[in-house]
């Protein structure tokens, strides 16, 4: 399934965004082609930085399959709001610059730079290998992290589907389970999310870095467009799902002047959560950023290294707990300042959502059929969501330039594998990979 990740075939420039309502009169005369006058204001629409960049060709992305041995990771990160994380891939085709996950390609034998954009991992049997973990005797459930490393919905997702079978295994135990991207496709598991937000069981975070088009296909070339994650927002919103906002990273001189800007379009889109970042340079990630400064931004690279340092104790990363994500110093207080007042001034954070970690049922074997109540009630969970969000889902149709292809290498040339279900892709990509068309050492 393709999706439209806002570049190039929405209708609407990539630089443009629903407007926030009572939108001043004065600023239609400004652009008189874009707004007439019998326009309604929430039917308006305003600039954001316009993008008059022409985007490079994406390089090819090739996808190898393994077979992971266990699907959990946790982590005691006091600086860390959860301690239970799944990633279904290895490897990001979105590009970021920044990705703090970019040393962990070198364990693979890959470089950092470009390997960790083409060179992608995913794990097959994700969902199988996630349902064994929670079937364990004695298992107690905490908030299950999906995209702590790299993003679970990345354009390989659209067919390997791996994140949309660990959302179903979620819904089937009722577990609670925080979702952190940067992608619209998030929104294609509408029915699912919205199913698992009646239990209070799920909370959406999106990433938003930016929200001028240029400085993002740079910044982050295969990531959806800024105001394509904003349109994600409302949808996910009207859909009755819980929806945050993460301005991250924060880089000196390059995008901290957009935090408050960020906020408030989030919040006009429906967001009621907000948190932030500054940016974390960890080994090969300090030289990957520096080179991209140097030839996107000479003309202020060292005033924006400097900066960092003085957020970093002198060094260009901290990697100690407690610092790491905010820095520290006089730059560090004023970011948070300023963060708290504009939180303060929207409305932002007046609550905290708590997932309900009560509702959990182990997971039944995956050969085994589930009972005719349970089934029913599950059934009944989904449809009456999907009845709710009914309009909201309708708005958000993903459409795609004819003839376009997916950026993945996956080696299904007719589509997705005919058997239905995640055990059934999975087990079909594991088949494949046994018979030679996909290798784990490609």
């Amino acid at each position: 399934m393709q999706v439209d990740d806002g570049w190039s075939t929405s209708g609407l420039p990539a630089d443009y965004v629903d407007s926030v309502p009572e939108f001043p009169a004065e600023f239609s005369s400004e652009f008189p082609s874009e707004f007439p006058a019998d326009t309604p204001s929430r039917e308006r629409v305003i600039p954001i930085l316009p993008d008059s960049r022409v985007a490079p060709a994406a390089p090819k992305t090739t996808v190898t399959a393994e077979e992971a041995r266990k699907m959990l990771s946790r982590n005691d990160s006091p600086d860390i709001p959860f301690d239970v994380a799944v990633n279904p891939y290895r490897g990001c085709e979105h590009g970021c610059v920044y990705c703090y996950a970019r040393p962990t390609h070198s364990y693979l034998g890959l470089s950092p730079g470009l390997d960790f954009e083409t060179r992608l991992v995913a794990k097959a049997n994700a969902v199988q290998a996630l349902r064994a973990e929670l079937s364990r005797p004695g298992y107690k459930p905490s908030p299950i992290n999906i995209g702590s490393a790299t993003d679970a919905y990345q354009p390989i997702e659209r067919d390997w589907r791996l994140t949309r079978g660990m959302l179903e295994l979620m819904l089937e135990t009722r577990h609670p389970v925080t979702i952190v991207t940067k992608n619209a496709l998030v929104a294609r598991d509408v029915d699912l999310l919205a199913a698992l937000a009646e239990q209070k069981l799920v909370v959406v975070y999106m990433s938003i870095t930016t929200l001028d088009a240029g400085m993002a296909r740079t910044l982050e070339p295969r990531a959806a467009a800024p105001w394509r994650r904003l349109e994600t927002v409302r949808t996910l919103t009207e859909a009755g799902v819980p929806v945050g906002v993460l301005v991250a990273p924060v880089i000196p001189f390059i995008n901290d002047d957009s935090m408050e800007h960020i906020l408030q379009e989030s919040k006009a889109a429906g967001a009621h959560y907000a948190s932030y970042t500054v940016l974390r340079l960890p080994w090969e990630v300090k030289t990957l950023f520096e080179d991209w400064l140097n030839a996107h931004f000479p003309d202020r690279a060292l005033r924006v290294l400097h900066r960092i340092e003085d957020l970093r104790n002198g060094r260009r990363n901290d990697p100690n707990f407690g610092s790491r994500m905010r820095g520290t110093g006089i730059w560090a207080d004023l970011l948070r300042q300023r963060f708290a007042v504009a939180t303060r001034k929207l409305g932002l954070n007046r609550h905290r959502l708590a997932l309900d970690c009560e509702r959990f049922q182990p997971p039944l074997a995956s050969n085994a059929t589930p009972s005719l109540f349970a089934a029913a009630e599950a059934g009944a969970s989904v449809a009456s969501s999907s009845a709710a969000s009914s309009s909201a889902a309708s708005s958000s149709d993903f459409l795609s330039p004819v003839g376009a292809q997916a950026s993945s290498g996956v080696p299904f040339s007719d589509g997705l594998p005919a058997v239905s279900g995640a055990v059934g892709r999975g087990a079909r990509q594991l088949r494949a990979m046994a018979a030679g068309q996909l290798s784990l050492f490609d």
